[in-house]
């Protein structure tokens, strides 16, 4: 029996969430509002969560005008006290890549990412 070396190429780690840096909502990713909030859905990784606050949707809106996320924290009305808990909410749709650092492009790993869309004529080949 001869061994082989396999070689499993995983897709690359989300960047850690820095509330000094810009940030953005994930081009794949679609917000719909909610009474509680919205639901963010990820069309490429097909991962779904809920923004359990109005003030967190208001936040991840103003994520791509603002030149940092503690300046979309000011922007979107959230008073000082409160932002260790919107980092934190921010880290994780960081890590779920529902946001991603502005400047940079959406991640080319996105499994399901065909490269067409619905209303696409290549589509129904």
């Amino acid at each position: 029996m001869t061994a082989t070396a396999q070689t499993v190429t995983e897709a690359p780690a989300a960047p850690a969430f820095d509330a000094d840096r810009p940030w953005r909502l994930h081009d794949r990713v679609a917000l719909r509002p909610e009474p509680f909030g919205a639901l963010a859905y990820h069309y490429g990784n097909r991962r779904l969560t809920f923004l359990r606050s109005h003030d967190l949707v208001a936040l991840v809106e103003q994520l791509a005008e603002q030149p940092s996320a503690r300046a979309a924290f000011d922007a979107a009305g959230i008073e000082p006290r409160r932002w260790p808990s919107f980092e934190k909410a921010l880290t994780s749709l960081a890590a779920g890549a529902f946001i991603v650092p502005a400047g940079t492009p959406d991640s080319p790993s996105d499994s399901s990412d065909t490269g067409l869309t619905p209303d696409d004529p290549e589509d129904s080949r």
